[in-house]
């Protein structure tokens, strides 16, 4: 089994990287194979609603110049996926958001059914709200929520703080037993008996 996780900070060994990397360590424990991405520095795209993506029905989106086609890639053979996040105004980074947007919009067949956790760092406040924004783009898409012994929240301004953090430290590996723990009951049957799903039946308020 294999965890795919995303750094949403520009800052490749900050805050975030240390939550994401203590759940990482955490499923290792466990056995199951991690990988951390980092969403880098680059420029990532918006969404443009093109709808080239489900004209091609490849789970790409068009355009193939930034990291969104490489994390669906990576998607097709995770069993389960954990974002995280600086709060940036009560937000997420807009770049993660771009990316979720669009891997999600285009290849969301990749992620139906996995286990999904976010995490969100900040110095004081506003991180309710990003974990909220996080997190609902999970349940659009079928994918099991996994809780912990509190919100995925982890406290730290300067690099390095986060680990001062023991209860969001705490947080994270309890994330990641929990995690475990479902991973390893969806695949204690080598076949999955996972919910078999209406057809969608989209609902226009203006008709």
């Amino acid at each position: 089994m294999k965890v795919l996780l995303i750094n949403g900070s520009p800052h490749k060994a900050g805050n975030t990287f240390l939550a994401l990397n203590e759940a990482a360590q955490t499923l290792n424990k466990h056995g199951i194979e991690t990988e951390i991405i980092q969403i880098g520095v680059k420029p990532v795209r918006s969404c443009i609603a093109c709808g080239q993506c489900k004209v091609r029905q490849d789970n790409r989106c068009v355009f193939d110049d930034d990291l969104c086609n490489r994390v669906a890639e990576k998607l097709g053979t995770a069993d389960a996926l954990i974002i995280g996040s600086p709060v940036y105004y009560g937000q997420p980074n807009g770049a993660l958001l771009s990316l979720i947007q669009r891997l999600f919009f285009s290849a969301g067949a990749l992620v139906q059914n996995k286990p999904a956790a976010a995490v969100c760092v900040c110095r004081r406040g506003g991180a309710t709200a990003a974990f909220q924004s996080l997190n609902m783009p999970f349940q659009m898409m079928n994918m099991p929520v996994v809780t912990s012994q509190y919100w995925n929240i982890v406290y730290g301004r300067e690099q390095g703080q986060a680990a001062l953090d023991t209860e969001g430290m705490q947080t994270m590996r309890t994330m990641a037993d929990n995690m475990a723990w479902l991973l390893r009951c969806i695949h204690a049957n080598s076949s999955p008996d996972y919910p078999e799903r209406e057809q969608w039946q989209p609902m226009h308020f203006i008709r």
